[in-house]
Formats: structure tokens, sequence, C-alpha cells
């Protein structure tokens, strides 16, 4: 797999509870983050290692090889330092959807996920 996409940024809750919501998106009714666009589907969880590491399967049906991969680490106070990278197989994809595919996981990840924790 190759690396297609990165991105570090802090969230405000520590790593166990983004782990949780990693692996858990729905658990929350009150505060969903995980909303998938028509040409999106749920992740599966292909690896787990809590709270340090989760491995999803494709959001995309496009792209049924890519993965997503976030490595999880205390900020140096109460947050997490959240890592994402996006993984593909050989060939890349085009330029504009591998644009499309970093800008959602981003939107996701940097937006959705962190507003759900009051940020």
């Amino acid at each position: 797999m190759i690396e297609a996409g990165s991105r570090a940024r802090t969230q405000p809750p520590p790593p166990a509870v983004v782990f949780e919501a990693l692996t858990q998106p729905d658990r929350d009714p009150a505060r969903p983050w995980l909303r998938l666009l028509d040409d999106e589907q749920r992740p599966q969880i292909l690896e787990a290692a809590n709270p340090r590491l989760v491995v999803w399967s494709s959001l995309w049906p496009r792209r049924p090889d890519a993965q997503v991969r976030f490595e999880l680490s205390s900020d140096g106070g109460a947050g997490t330092l959240l890592h994402w990278k996006l993984l593909v197989a050989e060939p890349l994809p085009d330029p504009s959807l591998l644009g499309h595919l970093r800008k959602r996981l981003n939107e996701l990840i940097n937006a959705d996920l962190r507003y759900s924790f009051g940020q």
C-alpha cells in the first residue's frame, strides 16, 4: 500500500475517547459525526489496538482497496494527537479523485469529529 495522504491534528479528548469514537461512530446519537456522502460507504474496522491504532476499510466503493490508518497518541496534555493516513494500492487515483478523498477525510476527522467533541 502507498501512502496517498496524511494529516496530524489534535483532538480535545484523551486517546481512549477518540479511539472509541473511531471504532463506534454511532456511540452517542446526540453527537453524530460520521455523515457519509452518496458515493461513500460505512467503513469496517480492519485492525484496532486500544487506544493507539485504528484501521478502517475503504469509505469509497470505487476505491475498495483504500484503507485509512489512524495513529493516536497523547498531545502532551489532556488531548490526543490524531494522525490519519490514506493508504491505496497502485495505481494511485487520478489527481482529482485523490484530492476529493483527502478532503473528505480531513472534513470527517478534523472538522466533524472535532466538532462532535465541542470544538
